[in-house]
This record gives C-alpha cells, structure tokens and sequence, in this order.
C-alpha cells in the first residue's frame, strides 16, 4: 500500500523531500569509477609525468590556473 502526498504531515514531507534530494545529490556526484583499479601501465606513466613535473619546475597552484583562466575561487 502506498501513502498519498496529500495523507503526510507537513513534517513527513519535509522529511520524504530531503530524502529525495540527498539520494540525488548522491547519485549527481557519485564517483563513476570508484572501486576500478588503474592499470599499472597508467599508474606508470602517471607517475612518470609528475616525477618530470616536478624535476622541470613546472607545477601550477590551482590558484595560479584558476587565475589564468579568470576563475574566482
């Protein structure tokens, strides 16, 4: 048997729509890939490019990006 919108308290619907609207944040965000293990070729390359990065000088802050782009954090 199912409720009616109509048949809840002011409180309950408060409560349904909070619900609903927590399920969906969590689905909107959720982390496609979460559980996936990376390849270990990919984790190598990965690193080998950070490890380049950072030898060559070349890290930007987020700050510095968000900046160059005209992004207000």
């Amino acid at each position: 048997m199912s409720a009616r919108v109509s048949d809840l308290s002011v409180d309950e619907l408060r409560v349904l729509i909070q619900e609903v609207v927590r399920q969906t944040l969590k689905d909107i965000f959720r982390d496609p890939d979460e559980g996936l293990e990376l390849r270990e070729d990919f984790k190598s390359e990965m690193q080998a490019s950070l490890n380049t990065s950072q030898a060559d000088g070349n890290l930007l802050s987020a700050d510095s990006v968000a900046s160059q782009l005209g992004l207000e954090w």
